[in-house]
């Protein structure tokens, strides 16, 4: 393969793993709303002792075990961060009412204004 064809390929799988992280990301927020109503913590070390135990038994390298999990601490800690801000944004929006500002997004992180 030349070099071109390597990065077309880096790059259709940098897609295809965005569109995981997302997947991923909506399902927490699933779980995220299914801790709220069913009163249990958003964070739960025994269920991240899991996912590490899954990961590492899944790896097949090149990835170094120790590299793929500090991948996942970091995906896992932005997951918790968003069950966390809708958790935030629904006690607001209970408390202050609607917002008025039409659910504006910075383009840097796509978070609201």
């Amino acid at each position: 393969m030349t070099l071109e064809e390597l990065r077309q390929q880096i790059d259709d799988l940098d897609r295809q793993l965005v569109e995981l992280l997302n997947r991923r990301a909506e399902t927490a927020l699933d779980a995220g709303r299914l801790k709220v109503a069913t009163s249990l913590p958003i964070y739960e070390p025994a269920r991240e002792k899991k996912i590490y135990e899954n990961i590492r038994a899944a790896n097949h390298g090149p990835l170094p075990d120790i590299e793929l999990t500090h991948i996942y601490e970091r995906i896992i800690d932005v997951m918790r961060t968003l069950q966390k801000n809708e958790l935030a944004s629904k006690r607001n929006a209970q408390t202050n009412g609607p917002s008025h500002d039409g659910g504006a997004q910075t383009p840097e992180t796509g978070k609201s204004k």
